[in-house]
């Protein structure tokens, strides 16, 4: 399987919260070769096992989700679409962005702003609130009206940058799936003494009710979210982001079961497996803090991708760092009831 045209594959799929039908097809398609039972739940997840061979084996969840933010439209003025964000949509990045209408057949529309020409003193200094943007599909009024409650995400191909670098849409977190894809492939070889199940959730941009249903449902010994974390960029902060290309990040704090991050470290370690450490002092961000809580309580850790440009159409992450995190994931997965069995009873 090429990991690259998968990702780039999936992040052109539309596939806001809620309505993630289209990429969570391809997402199945792409898992079953690796697995060897692929399902979807009512509540948008999708699922797959590689059973290790062995009764009553323990069960190790490694999670990404498939959703990304997007927008809802919720009125019409004069046929252009108002709207509202799905998610964390940052509206600086909105105008003149082209965006697909999730309609039957996808429809082609661009976020209208005002030329500079006719703007007020000061108005091109200024960030345009989401309650004043509009979407022109080229509607009429009737048919502006007709779409609300349609979705619609911005638009964006996965371009190749130098140095390893990608960029597309939805890398949040179409690339922790394709991270997991490509754990499965390393795996596939190799013996296991746990059932193996990758996670594809739903819904995690909004309330991260997906990871939680499939976690239930499940009832893993353990749960990796594998999600994107901060990349380094001259304007930002040198606290709380990553640079990028010197491998994956292993989250540490009071949502990581202690032994799972120790586990990842001596793994990465052991493996010369570039990684470095993000202290997560409460919340991680993923969908592991609410899996933690699952059922008696679930022992969760996280894994991220550094990202830059995050919850925008130009999402650019280093591929070099995908595959150590994937090969870390094969790393913890392997052997696991054997090395660390005592964590994992019952």
């Amino acid at each position: 399987m090429d990991m690259q045209e998968s990702l780039a594959a999936l992040c052109a799929c539309s596939g806001p919260s809620g309505r993630e039908g289209d990429v969570r097809a391809l997402a199945m398609e792409l898992l079953q070769p690796l697995v060897d039972e692929v399902w979807a739940d009512p509540f948008g997840n999708i699922a797959g096992v590689r059973r290790c061979g062995r009764e009553n084996a323990k069960r190790v969840v490694l999670d990404a989700h498939l959703d990304e933010v997007g927008l809802v439209i919720t009125g019409a003025e004069e046929g252009f679409l108002r709207f509202r964000a799905v998610g964390g949509i940052d509206p600086r990045m909105l105008p003149n962005r082209e965006v697909t209408l999730m309609t039957q057949p996808p429809t082609f529309g661009l976020v209208a702003v005002l030329p500079p020409h006719v703007q007020k003193p000061g108005d091109g200094d200024k960030s345009v609130p989401l309650s004043k943007l509009y979407i022109d599909a080229g509607l009429t009024q009737e048919g502006g009206e007709a779409l609300v409650g349609t979705f619609a995400v911005p638009r964006g191909q996965c371009r190749q940058l130098l140095n390893q670098r990608l960029s597309a849409k939805a890398m949040d977190d179409r690339a922790g799936f394709v991270t997991l894809l490509r754990t499965a492939e390393l795996l596939k070889d190799v013996p296991l003494d746990v059932d193996l199940y990758i996670l594809g959730s739903s819904r995690e941009e909004v309330n991260g009710g997906g990871a939680l249903v499939g976690a239930y449902s499940i009832a893993p010994h353990c749960f990796v979210a594998v999600d994107v974390t901060h990349a380094r960029t001259p304007d930002g902060p040198k606290e709380g982001t990553f640079s990028q290309g010197k491998g994956t990040v292993i989250g540490i704090g009071p949502n990581i079961t202690r032994w799972m991050g120790a586990r990842l470290v001596e793994k990465a370690k052991e493996r010369e497996i570039p990684w470095t450490s993000e202290v997560m002092t409460g919340h991680s961000g993923t969908n592991a803090w609410r899996v933690q809580t699952a059922r008696e309580g679930i022992a969760t850790a996280v894994l991220s991708l550094p990202l830059k440009y995050m919850h925008s159409p130009v999402e650019t992450l280093d591929w070099s760092d995908l595959e150590s995190t994937a090969a870390l994931l094969a790393a913890f997965v392997q052997d696991l009831e054997k090395e660390g069995g005592a964590y994992l009873a019952d």
